[in-house]
């Protein structure tokens, strides 16, 4: 559905077609007219209005905007007409070519073509040229389009010959450049303009895929395991650094010990109940004592 849609806003070569015809007709019924005036109808009127009729539309012909016609005489280059009306002598000009010189799209690819790695690759692409020269097109080339797609048929298969399956991937944009000036540089000679070369998929055998799917995630179990080795490194480093300033200074430690016993009860909502010697610890340059633990004396309640 889509792609009758797109070929519905095609431009087409009808109007050309329907004024030639339309010449045709008017020139034959002119001739008749002007026969039938001066003599009546017979068979030999109908065939001078013919030919009448053809001498004119292969005379004058009309070329859309956006094309341009290589006109031969007598078999040699004779000039190249359009866009609009053009006029030709009648078995001494001829029109050999209609060169369309808009932005024109080919798809191709490159089906099994082997990577360096020798891993065998289907890659599809699409084209985007334009003709800037019409003679050239006409005269240096049989078929311009033909000859364009064969050229990067052929450039697509080279530039991932030299390339690991690996890296068609990742340098997907680069090989689009690659592609592009390759063209360029041997269609220039048609006349032909290659605008850009875009990649649009690339596809690899099953079987490969899965194997280059386990590669994949053992690559990642890797990088996760040694992530997690380089954190616990560090971690290991820092215990290391705090092991050393509590035994530089014991009120740190203390200090320590009294913030795991808050972090273990705030959270709950409990009471801690410490022994009078934990209490002691707790307190820092026996100068100040913590209020906010409460510590029941044991040794009166025992009593």
């Amino acid at each position: 559905m889509a792609e009758t849609e797109l070929e519905s806003n095609d431009a087409t070569r009808r109007g050309a077609y329907v004024f030639t015809l339309a010449l045709f007709c008017i020139t034959a019924l002119a001739a008749t007219a002007v026969w039938c005036a001066v003599a009546p109808l017979s068979v030999s009127t109908f065939a001078v209005a013919a030919l009448l009729g053809f001498i004119v539309s292969a005379s004058i012909h009309v070329v859309p905007e956006w094309e341009r016609v290589v006109v031969l005489r007598f078999g040699k280059f004779h000039r190249v007409a359009g866009p609009g009306m053009y006029m030709c002598i009648p078995f001494a000009d001829s029109s050999a070519i209609y060169v369309d010189q808009r932005t024109m799209t080919t798809s191709f690819s490159a089906e099994a073509a082997l990577t360096a790695d020798l891993v065998p690759v289907d890659v599809d692409a699409i084209l985007f040229w334009m003709v800037w020269d019409t003679k050239k097109a006409c005269l240096e080339v049989k078929n311009y389009p033909k000859a364009v797609l064969r050229t990067a048929q052929t450039a697509l298969r080279d530039a991932i010959g030299q390339m690991n399956l690996a890296d068609i991937s990742t340098r997907r944009k680069q090989i689009d450049g690659e592609l592009e000036k390759m063209l360029d540089s041997k269609c220039e000679t048609w006349g032909i303009t290659v605008l850009s070369v875009e990649i649009r998929d690339i596809v690899i055998p099953r079987e490969l895929q899965e194997s280059l799917s386990r590669e994949a995630q053992a690559e990642r179990e890797r990088n996760a395991r040694v992530l997690l080795a380089e954190v616990e490194k560090d971690i290991s480093e820092m215990f290391v650094e705090a092991a050393n300033v509590y035994a530089e200074n014991p009120d740190a430690m203390r200090l320590r010990a009294m913030n795991l016993a808050y972090e273990g009860v705030c959270g709950s909502g409990g009471v801690l109940l410490a022994p009078s010697d934990l209490a002691n610890a707790f307190c820092v340059g026996d100068a100040r004592r913590t209020s906010s633990i409460a510590v029941p004396d044991m040794s009166n309640r025992a009593q």
